[in-house]
């Protein structure tokens, strides 16, 4: 049986991810999109929409300090233990306005989306349901960055993605799109890299 040196490469990243004390590889997407666009830094305030299983809250932790404060929240649970600046929730993205860690004055320095549909093996619905949950956090990232914040936020690569990428022109004065070298090459995966909000 022949080496399938995309297979390799993945359970590379994936037995890296657990040395490193990481729940999952997608760590190392953000530490690229970090690496390259400089999106967050000490002291920084992150909220991370759709963060279980954890990994993007290290790694945002890690980057803000012990002067930073990162807010998580998702439909599942996050299991892991985390550091004392880190507060996940287990909550709809769409109620975060109804728990007791928000309030109207809150405001945050980055908004980071890793929310994916379940996917059903359809790539057009996919991305229909990527899209509308991109719209979902970009009126987040509308509500509670402030002026000069960041948003990063994955889509699936669909009909829409162009559309989604104009909304967030008129809210960012910088918009780049990314496909990190950790990305699954068959992944239809993609971020919006929006810089500087209005």
């Amino acid at each position: 049986m022949k080496n399938n040196p995309k297979n390799q490469w993945e359970d590379h990243l994936t037995r890296r991810a657990r040395a490193e004390n990481y729940p999952a590889r997608s760590v190392y997407k953000l530490e690229e999109i970090q690496n390259k666009f400089k999106v967050m830094k000490k002291n920084d305030r992150v909220l991370d929409l759709g963060c279980a299983p954890g990994s993007w809250l290290l790694y945002a932790a890690k980057q803000a300090g012990t002067g930073g404060r990162i807010l998580g929240i998702d439909l599942s649970p996050v299991g892991i233990r985390l550091p004392e600046n880190v507060t996940a929730v287990k909550e709809n993205v769409l109620n975060l306005e109804k728990l007791s860690l928000v309030d109207e004055d809150t405001r945050f320095n980055v908004v980071l989306s890793d929310m994916a549909p379940a996917t059903s093996g359809r790539k057009d619905v996919d991305a229909i349901k990527s899209y509308e949950l991109c719209c979902m956090a970009l009126a987040v990232a509308e509500k509670y960055l402030m002026p000069g914040g960041h948003f990063i936020c994955k889509i699936f690569q669909g009909n829409d993605f162009k559309e989604f990428e104009k909304k967030a022109k008129l809210k960012f004065k910088d918009c780049k799109i990314f496909k990190p070298d950790s990305c699954r090459k068959q992944s239809k995966e993609i971020y919006i890299i929006a810089k500087f909000k209005n």
